[in-house]
């Protein structure tokens, strides 16, 4: 069994498209996985195909309906915020001990490759007084870490990157998604991070089309985990 924490260094900066690339190569490589993503906030139920969980889903092979998406994401909120304000919004609170207990009930009863996906960035609040870095350092599974080719990227990804290596979470690899309009060429953020992060496997992912599993990219990760 191998389980991996896909976090990012904010939000909107990839980790459902590069969870769902992979759940695409696993599967046409004849390997087993799943993936949850337990918290989701922005959710909209008569939008069910294009939300994270519907993504994650379409990619699995498996329907999307209401009960699928209740499997892999049991706590859903409407407004588009951190999970402490958007839980706070419908006077409901997200329980952590029950967050770590289910996603480590997922881990030790699955066979095959399980992704989680986390919310947000590193350090986004799940309620009064935990963070994703707090369910991270919980679960203690490695983590592959998402972030872009924006101009502050450098800064989020080495700030997040340190709060990790302070909890001793096992970093796989980084992955910077190129950002569309980004002032900063894709190569110029990799050359300094490379740096930076050595001996941490980085990899360059140009903004793509799809998650198609033929794309060379999503083997190159596969291989790292």
């Amino acid at each position: 069994m191998t389980a991996i924490f896909i976090t990012a260094t904010g939000t909107d900066i990839g980790k459902t498209f590069v969870a769902a690339g992979l759940i695409r190569h696993l599967r046409a490589a004849g390997s087993a996985v799943d993936a949850l993503k337990p918290v989701a906030t922005g959710f909209d139920p008569a939008a069910l195909n294009a939300s994270d969980p519907g993504m994650l889903l379409s990619a699995l092979g498996r329907p999307i309906t209401p009960a699928e998406i209740e499997r892999i994401s049991p706590w859903r909120f409407t407004a588009p915020l951190s999970p402490d304000m958007a839980a706070r919004r419908e006077n409901r609170v997200l329980n952590f001990e029950t967050l770590v207990d289910f996603s480590r009930h997922a881990i030790a009863a699955h066979s095959g490759t399980l992704l989680i996906e986390g919310i947000g960035g590193v350090m986004v609040p799940l309620d009064e007084t935990h963070t994703v870095l707090d369910w991270m350092a919980a679960l203690s599974i490695p983590i592959l870490m998402v972030t872009g080719g924006y101009l502050g990227s450098l800064s989020h990804t080495l700030t997040g990157l340190d709060v990790l290596t302070r909890r001793d979470l096992a970093i796989k690899a980084i992955i910077v998604n190129e950002t569309p309009g980004s002032m900063v060429p894709l190569a110029d953020t990799m050359w300094t991070l490379e740096r930076f992060t050595s001996p941490i496997p980085i990899v360059m992912m140009p903004r793509l089309k799809s998650d198609t599993p033929q794309n060379p990219i999503f083997g190159e990760i596969a291989a790292l985990l």
